[in-house]
């Protein structure tokens, strides 16, 4: 597994092996041994969605106690993922990283806490696991919206299909940020 790092601190672009034959293909997704240098987390909860293509999720977060770290990859389809920095002192708070995940290029994004994350579903079907270092809490449930100003996010298209919740997200200068 390769593992790269990105533009935005501590966000990590996670490349597999992949071995293909006439058969199809293996692939080691995740070995914590192998990234524990650079992932310190221990994920507890795997997620899994549907989106045909448009439907834009995000930009969601969980808030302290039950802050979370991910790690997004697609099993189908693609998406623009983006992640936005919300740690004060970071040197890249307010910044973004975006990059195409797909079923074809196998690619994963690691985020830690201290993040939003949202994506664009580039295709019909597209399916999207990921692994969360701490369980759903309703109650820290948080949205940023996905086209704040101060975010300036292209993502590359002007009305996406959204959740209510997405519609009715705060501005990153209003959110009463915990990072």
């Amino acid at each position: 597994m390769i593992l790269e790092q990105t533009t935005i601190n501590d966000v990590i672009l996670l490349s597999p092996r992949v071995y293909e034959d006439d058969r199809g293909y293996f692939m080691e997704s995740y070995n914590q041994k192998k990234v524990e240098k650079l992932i310190k987390d221990t994920f507890v909860q795997d997620n899994e969605s549907l989106s045909d293509k448009n439907v834009l999720r995000g930009l969601h977060l969980q808030l302290p106690p039950h802050a979370q770290a991910k790690l997004i990859r697609v099993i189908k389809g693609s998406i623009l993922d983006v992640a936005v920095d919300l740690r004060k002192n970071s040197t890249t708070y307010g910044k973004h990283f975006k990059h195409i995940l797909s079923g074809e290029n196998k690619k994963q994004l690691y985020i830690p806490q201290g993040f939003a994350h949202g994506f664009l579903s580039l295709e019909n079907g597209t399916i999207l696991n990921y692994k969360c270092s701490d369980y759903y809490h309703a109650e820290c449930e948080q949205s940023i919206a996905w086209n704040d100003p101060d975010l300036a996010i292209d993502w590359g298209i002007p009305k996406p299909i959204l959740a209510v919740k997405d519609q009715q997200a705060e501005n990153f200068v209003t959110f009463e940020n915990p990072f």
